[in-house]
């Protein structure tokens, strides 16, 4: 298969992602929308996955309504789609779930607890790196993947696994996050700090990046099975 990453910033590259889809045999380019790139046309890839951006990305970026209808005809076609972070909220959007800021910002690792009706193959309990100040609803039709305390939805599927949208970064690696943890904390500074982690926590035992990659082995294997090649 053919992916196509959309990006929103030079620093919140797919991490992982990258390298698991290089090590089952796929091909990947990037579309860098915050520079100007236009979106790729859906004909030219079959599967599309939406990284997330900055924490204080513009609302109104010149850029975000080309996404959108990129979005709306992946959500159409038929092809694997997959957000995260931010693209997993443009996701919940499109599906008519209402996106807003959450009471509290995640940063760190948190405990995520699987929803009775979760469709993901996933422990009953596991920790995943966020980074996040929104939150959003469970759109219709659509099965969750379970909540940490601050967040109750931490992602969900939809059209059968077809459609996969992750608050949570299972493809964080120790360099990735270490690159996220170099924004500007002015979206989170305003904000209750319960959540919050400090950078030394966060980078205390780079192993707890590694226990991510066989999560994210679980949910991408499932994703891209869910469509009949």
């Amino acid at each position: 298969m053919h992916i196509y990453f959309l990006h929103h910033a030079d620093h919140l590259g797919p991490a992982r992602l990258a390298d698991w889809l290089t090590g089952m045999g796929h091909s990947y380019n990037g579309c860098l929308l915050h520079r100007g790139e236009a979106p790729p046309r859906l004909e030219d890839c079959d599967a599309l996955i939406v990284l997330d951006a900055p924490l204080d990305v513009a609302p109104d970026a010149d850029w975000l309504s080309r996404e959108r209808k990129l979005i709306r005809r992946a959500l159409k076609s038929g092809k694997p789609l997959l957000g995260i972070g931010f693209g997993a909220g443009l996701i919940a959007e499109e599906l008519g779930a209402i996106v807003s800021p959450g009471t509290y910002p995640e940063r760190g690792f948190h405990r995520i607890t699987l929803a009775a009706d979760s469709p993901f193959d996933l422990p009953e309990q596991f920790e995943a790196f966020m980074c996040h100040r929104d939150i959003f609803g469970l759109p219709e039709g659509a099965l969750p993947l379970g909540a940490s305390d601050a967040s109750p939805v931490q992602g969900f599927s939809w059209d059968g696994g077809r459609v996969v949208a992750l608050q949570c970064h299972l493809e964080a690696t120790d360099q990735s996050a270490r690159a996220r943890l170099q924004e500007p904390p002015a979206a989170l500074a305003a904000a209750s700090q319960c959540f919050v982690q400090s950078h030394d926590e966060i980078l205390a035992d780079p192993r707890r990046f590694d226990q991510l990659a066989s999560l994210l082995d679980r949910v991408l294997l499932s994703w891209l099975r869910s469509v009949p090649s």
